[in-house]
């Protein structure tokens, strides 16, 4: 059984006005399934997958070609590499609600995101 989270709406209407949404937090604490049921018909890719994982690590701008937006990327933080690649997708296309990211908080995730994707994810 799904239960809703207060979180939900707030995932929604940011995801109106960015580029990209990523939800961090400690493990096991639901935000996989949440951006789940959140997102939709977004492709699901899960880095937790080592074949995907050495994809997005060695061959991150195939990977984004292979998984266009919209895509929903789990456990982002195993391939920070990906960001600036995220950066020019969503400067060239302009749309919002392209990328939705979820993973456990690390601190040097949060500065590449606040250096890369500044102004481009919420």
């Amino acid at each position: 059984m799904y239960i809703r989270r207060h979180a939900e709406e707030a995932i929604r209407k940011l995801s109106k006005m960015f580029g990209s949404v990523l939800v961090v937090g400690p493990r096991q604490v639901g935000k996989t399934t949440m951006l789940k049921n959140v997102v939709g018909d977004a492709t699901y890719v899960t880095l937790d997958d080592p074949l995907l994982l050495a994809v997005a690590i060695e061959q991150s701008g195939t990977f984004l070609k292979d998984y266009p937006p919209p895509v929903f990327i789990d456990e982002i933080q195993y391939a920070l590499n990906l960001f600036p690649h995220i950066k020019i997708i969503i400067d060239r296309d302009k749309k919002k609600g392209q990328f939705y990211m979820s993973g456990s908080q690390q601190f040097h995730m949060m500065k590449n995101v606040s250096e890369t994707l500044a102004g481009r994810t919420c």
